[in-house]
């Protein structure tokens, strides 16, 4: 059901249910690290693994939906479970409208909260590698000459060989093979590779606009 390549992080003031919920996540392979408010929480530094948040509802001087929504002020951006023994479906709606990937009214299955915690955790996982293929296109894309840069512009904003000659004062040769070279550096096997990493990187419309 899972590995340790991820962490489950658990914020509830209850030392039984935290000590139950760890033993939980532990028994099917789950990293648990369980605090007992936002602070501890906030004082540990966070694994750079696919993770995701089991926040209680009701803290000790404290409201997690408030803490919910203080973590994207901070920059943490992981999969919130909201976790309340007394829900009501207002509570639910703030929750859900402010992120949260899941709702859980204790008492819960214990079946209930690995499937939400297994999603929670895939979620992560996949926004992680999105913005890890987003940082490596943007790397890639800084690595061109500038001439590079122009050529794969013009190309990926629709211009043929001898147009894109024409705008940069070049012979359609040059051309060619600065964007052989770009399309090699970008790791683009085909034009249309080319064209939709284009697209990512807002390159061809900005190129062309301006």
């Amino acid at each position: 059901m899972s590995d340790q390549q991820s962490a489950v992080h658990v914020i509830d003031d209850d030392a039984l249910l935290r000590g139950a919920i760890d033993t939980l996540l532990r028994s099917v392979g789950f990293r648990s690290h369980c605090h007992a408010s936002t602070e501890s929480f906030l004082a540990e530094p966070l694994p750079d693994v696919p993770s995701c948040l089991l926040l209680d509802v009701r803290l000790q001087g404290a409201s997690g939906l408030d803490f919910q929504t203080r973590l994207e002020h901070l920059g943490i951006r992981l999969p919130v479970i909201i976790m309340t023994g007394y829900g009501d479906v207002p509570m639910s709606v703030r929750a859900m409208k402010a992120g949260a990937v899941d709702f859980l009214s204790k008492p819960f299955r214990d079946q209930d909260l690995l499937d939400a915690v297994s999603d929670a955790i895939t979620r992560d996982r996949l926004r992680r590698d999105a913005e890890n293929e987003a940082s490596g296109l943007s790397d890639r894309y800084n690595a061109l000459s500038e001439r590079e840069r122009q050529v794969m512009g013009l190309i990926t904003a629709g211009l043929l060989n001898k147009q894109a000659a024409y705008e940069l004062g070049l012979s359609e040769i040059t051309v060619k093979l600065y964007r052989a070279s770009a399309m090699k550096k970008m790791e683009a096997r085909t034009l249309a590779d080319l064209v939709r990493m284009a697209g990512r990187l807002g390159v061809g419309e900005r190129t062309h606009e301006g």
